[in-house]
């Protein structure tokens, strides 16, 4: 089935057409490693993590690569205010990133190329920008001409045209509209800046031009696909496109520019000081369940704003709950018996099942992602198909082979959804002990209300170390549930 994206550049929904179906070559930016990833982040990553999967459920092979930013401005700060090196700085964070996407099922790319491993790439590049005439030196640091490159402002169509000549800037990241010459190459202002000695002078590359030159170094040419949240098309997906169209004028750079919207928190966006930030780690310390938050993240369409609330989490446990609920009652109709298929032959799944009903049940599924990911679109058709299969299964309806076709169906959604089990559940306590709990909770119940405070934290305590989570509601109901 063939896949409609929309095009940042051309602002359009165009064809997928790429140039080797067997080396599909894809470029997403990555975390900067200073912090834990937000969910704002982590709704990014989960993004390309959807693209890579529906690609794949398609028989197309990728060549997938998110780089690590570990230097820049604000790596450089923390460096000298704690007086330790960038790599202890960046070394956690690193290892932080790598756990959430595991943490969420993200499936791993072919490559996560460092930007201090890409120095001599970023040099090279500077060079080859400095042979076309689009770079000069102020006070030992190197800028990229924008005037002098004629197709600036064609991706993200920021207006150039009332642009003074020479005004810099040296920032890696500044404001939207802020239309000034970007610095490529930063002289080392103190000795306390991580700095390499080059042939462009002893410095620090900027910011943008990390991923030109890491994209070039994996691919030695552009790319199929470039994703990005929407607030790097302007300055830094411009001023990719400038470095290595401005490098390259003779190669097309990114075919398809794909940029995910922001998220929001309660309508609002993410900031600490609202008490609305929040990291993967924050949710699952209130005891969400990771599947939970994948589901949330990936349910509404890359290009429309996510609100996110905890709210929404319960909304999603539902909906999971569901969908499971159906997987588990076709499970149980075969037995737990059913076939295994990794995720790169899932498209083989389709040439097995002949049940009309459920052919076209997936058709519509996959109609949904092929269109410019429209996962809303395909998780609707699956609702209304769960709805069928639980009214046929009511009426006995289904009956032979058509078991282990619906479990291939799901198998299917699964492989883009990531978020399903296929194996028995086992509960958590036994029926003795869920007792036990709820008598405790109704002992801490009753101990608030007599004002015994420090029995009730006693209890909360006891039941925090059987890994039990309490949510008191506004209600003045106590529910629980065990953390994962």
């Amino acid at each position: 089935m063939s896949f409609h994206f929309y095009n940042s550049k051309s602002g359009k929904k165009e064809p997928f057409l790429p140039k080797d179906p067997n080396r599909v070559k894809i470029y997403s930016c990555g975390p900067t490693v200073y912090n834990f990833a937000h969910i704002g982040n982590i709704r990014s990553f989960l993004f390309v993590d959807i693209l890579r999967r529906a690609l794949r459920s398609e028989g197309y092979i990728l060549d997938q690569s998110m780089n690590i930013t570990d230097i820049d401005d604000k790596i450089i700060n923390a460096s000298i205010e704690k007086k330790i090196s960038i790599e202890e700085i960046t070394a956690p964070w690193t290892k932080a990133f790598f756990e959430d996407l595991e943490s969420l099922n993200i499936q791993k790319l072919e490559h996560y190329p460092k930007a201090t491993e890409s120095i001599n790439d970023m040099v090279d590049l500077v060079h080859r920008l400095q042979a076309n005439g689009l770079v000069y030196e102020k006070d030992g640091s190197l800028y990229y001409s924008i005037q002098k490159f004629k197709g600036y402002g064609e991706l993200s169509k920021i207006d150039v045209g009332g642009m003074k000549s020479g005004v810099r800037n040296d920032a890696d990241e500044y404001e939207k509209d802020d239309v000034r010459d970007f610095v490529l190459w930063k002289n080392q202002k103190s000795e306390e800046e991580k700095a390499w000695d080059t042939d462009l002078g002893k410095g620090r590359p900027g910011w943008h031009l990390e991923c030109s030159a890491m994209i070039r170094k994996v691919y030695g040419s552009g790319v199929d696909i470039h994703t990005g949240g929407i607030d790097l098309l302007f300055p830094h997906h411009e001023n990719e496109h400038a470095q290595s169209e401005g490098a390259f004028p003779d190669e097309e750079f990114v075919t398809t520019w794909l940029h995910c919207e922001h998220l929001l928190v309660e309508g609002e966006k993410m900031s600490k000081s609202k008490g609305n930030f929040f990291t993967l780690r924050d949710i699952l310390e209130k005891g969400y369940d990771k599947k939970q938050i994948r589901y949330l993240l990936i349910s509404s369409h890359y290009r429309s704003k996510l609100n996110f609330s905890l709210a929404k989490l319960e909304e999603a446990k539902q909906a999971l709950d569901r969908i499971q609920t159906t997987l588990f009652r076709i499970l149980e109709s075969t037995g737990y018996v059913y076939e295994t298929f990794e995720t790169p032959d899932v498209q083989n799944v389709k040439a097995k099942i002949s049940n009309t009903k459920i052919r076209s049940a997936l058709t519509d599924f996959e109609n949904g992602f092929c269109d410019d990911l429209n996962l809303p679109k395909s998780l609707g058709s699956m609702f209304e198909f769960i709805k069928e299969i639980n009214q046929s299964y009511d009426k006995n309806l289904w009956n032979g082979n058509d078991h282990s076709e619906l479990i291939y169906y799901f198998q299917f959604v699964d492989s883009l959804l990531g978020v399903l089990s296929f194996e028995k559940e086992t509960p958590a306590f036994s029926s003795d002990e869920e007792n036990e709990i709820n008598g405790l909770i109704e002992e801490r119940a009753l101990a608030k209300k007599n004002k015994n405070f420090a029995r009730a934290d006693e209890i909360r305590n006891i039941l925090t170390s059987r890994g039990i989570l309490l949510l008191d509601t506004k209600e003045g109901i106590t529910q629980w549930k065990k953390v994962q």
